[in-house]
């Protein structure tokens, strides 16, 4: 259900209401009690959309995030003591150019 936000001519009260799309405009004010409301254009928010198959990965839970943290601690400690041993860069062979030139 959609917020919006209303404001009074008569008395300047301002508030939000939870509408429903096909409801109709408030036309009374609940401050002042005269019929003069109008629906105003407000900053919104964002649409967010919670539950299975929504952006799965956006709404992790914190006990998620904290394994996931961890993980990533492990994998760069591990890659580290590994790096001396991999190929860390490009070899110094190229193949393929017959021009002299490097490629770089």
């Amino acid at each position: 259900m959609p917020t919006y936000e209303y404001v009074c001519k008569g008395c300047d009260h301002q508030f939000e209401v939870f509408q429903l799309i096909t409801a109709g405009a408030l036309r009374k004010c609940p401050k002042c009690k005269k019929n003069r409301l109008k629906r105003v254009i407000g900053t919104g928010a964002a649409v967010i959309f919670k539950g299975s198959g929504f952006y799965q990965t956006d709404y992790r839970s914190e006990s998620y995030k904290k394994a996931a943290a961890a993980d990533k601690k492990l994998a760069e400690g591990s890659s580290a003591s590994s790096g001396a041993k991999g190929k860390s860069g490009p070899t110094s062979e190229k193949k393929g150019g017959s021009n002299g030139k490097s490629n770089d």
